[in-house]
C-alpha cells in the first residue's frame, strides 16, 4: 500500500521544522521538502527535526527548489503524487518588511501563487496554508477576532499574508483547489530566529541588559496569545485527520478557516518575567525599558487576539500549555546557546 505523501514548504524554517518533526514522529508519511537556504532556512533545523527518527532518510526528500519562481515540471515529476500540501514558507519579520517592503511582498505573493499553481496541477486532498492573526490588524481591548472578520493589515508583512489568503480564496473558488487557511497567534519554540521576542528577551536577560517592551502611550504593554510551534503542528495533523476541506462545488461560500490559539493571553511584561523565571534569573535582576510603540514602531500593532472557540468546539486543544512551552524553549535554548549568537 502506498504511503501518504506530503509536500512541506519551509521545512528548514523555524515553524516548518517543528511541523517536519511532527510528521516524522507522529505519522508514517513520506515528506518532500523544497528548500533554497536563501532566507532564514537553516539545515541545522532539519538535523534537529530528524534526530532520533531512524527511518527519516527513507521518508524525507529534500529538494533545492525556489518556490518564489514557477515550480519546474522536472521537480513536479520527481515529487510524484502528493496527498497534502502544507504551506509554511513565507518571509515573516515585520521590521524587515517595513524597511524593505517590495521584495518582501513580492516573495510572499509569488510563493503563494506558485504553490497554488502546483496544487492545481497535482490535485492534493488538501492545501493547508499558514496565515497569521496580523491580517486582521490590531484587536481592541477585550475583543478577539473570529474567523472571517474584516481583513485590515497594518504593515507590509501582514498585507503580504492577507494577499496570500486572497489568492488562495480565488484558487479555491475558481479552480477547486482544496484550500484550508489557518490563522495563528505569535509562535514560540526552540530554534527560533534570535530577532524574535523569546530569544531576543532571553539574550538580554542573560547579559543583564534592559529588555525593551513596547507599550501604549500610557505604559500599557502589548499582549499576545503565544503558541508553541509544536502546538501548531499538532493542530494541523488534527485538522487533516478530522476534517474535510469545504468545496465551492458543494455549495460552500468560502474555504475553511480555523484560528489556532494559545490557551491564554499574556502581556509582554509578564512574558519577560516568565522567561526570566524559566532561566533562573531573579525578578529583581530584570530591567524593563518601556517604549511607546506608536512613535518607535510605526506599522506595528499593540495587541493581537484570535477567537479559538471554533477549533476548540470541534475537539482540538493545545497539548502543551504556555508555561511549559516557555520553560522548554528557554531551557533548550540555554543548552544550545549557538541559537542566541
Amino acid at each position: 500500500m502506498t504511503r501518504t505523501r506530503v509536500l512541506l514548504t519551509g521545512a528548514a524554517g523555524f515553524v516548518g521544522s517543528h511541523v517536519l518533526r511532527a510528521l516524522l514522529t507522529q505519522t508514517d508519511w513520506d515528506i518532500v521538502a523544497p528548500v533554497t537556504w536563501r532566507h532564514h532556512g537553516n539545515p541545522d533545523r532539519i538535523t534537529s527535526a530528524t534526530d532520533g527518527v531512524p527511518d527519516w532518510p527513507a521518508r524525507l526528500t529534500i529538494d533545492r527548489v525556489d518556490l518564489a519562481a514557477p515550480i519546474p515540471a522536472t521537480a513536479i515529476d520527481r515529487w510524484g503524487q502528493i496527498d497534502y500540501v502544507l504551506n509554511v514558507a513565507s518571509e515573516s519579520h515585520v521590521d524587515r518588511s517595513i524597511t524593505d517592503p517590495v521584495p518582501f511582498i513580492a516573495n510572499n505573493t509569488a510563493l503563494m501563487v506558485n504553490v497554488l499553481e502546483y496544487a492545481r496541477t497535482v490535485r492534493p486532498q488538501a492545501v493547508l496554508h499558514m496565515s497569521t492573526d496580523e491580517v486582521y490588524g490590531p484587536a481592541p481591548a477585550g475583543h478577539a477576532h473570529a474567523e472571517w472578520e474584516t481583513i485590515a493589515p497594518s504593515n507590509p508583512y501582514s498585507a503580504s499574508k492577507a494577499a496570500q489568503e486572497a489568492v488562495a480564496f480565488s484558487y479555491w473558488r475558481t479552480y477547486g483547489v482544496p484550500v484550508v487557511i489557518t490563522n495563528t497567534m505569535n509562535i514560540i519554540g526552540e530554534m527560533q530566529d534570535r530577532e524574535k521576542m523569546v530569544p531576543k528577551t532571553l539574550r538580554s536577560l542573560l547579559r543583564r541588559e534592559p529588555v525593551t517592551v513596547h507599550t501604549a502611550p500610557d505604559g500599557t504593554p502589548g499582549s499576545r496569545f503565544y503558541l508553541h510551534a509544536r502546538n501548531l503542528a499538532d493542530a494541523w495533523l488534527w485538522l487533516i485527520a478530522n476534517t474535510e476541506p469545504s468545496a465551492y462545488s458543494d455549495g460552500a461560500t468560502r474555504p475553511d478557516r480555523w484560528n489556532i490559539v494559545g490557551e491564554r493571553e499574556i502581556d509582554n511584561v509578564s512574558l519577560v518575567y516568565l522567561i526570566a523565571d524559566a532561566a533562573g534569573i531573579p525578578a529583581d535582576d530584570v530591567c524593563i525599558r518601556r517604549v511607546d510603540f506608536h512613535s518607535s514602531r510605526p506599522g506595528h500593532d499593540l495587541r493581537y487576539a484570535l477567537d479559538g472557540s471554533r477549533l476548540a468546539a470541534a475537539g482540538w486543544k493545545p497539548p502543551v500549555p504556555l508555561d511549559e512551552s516557555v520553560a522548554r524553549t528557554v531551557q533548550w535554548t540555554m543548552a544550545h546557546s549557538e541559537w542566541l549568537v
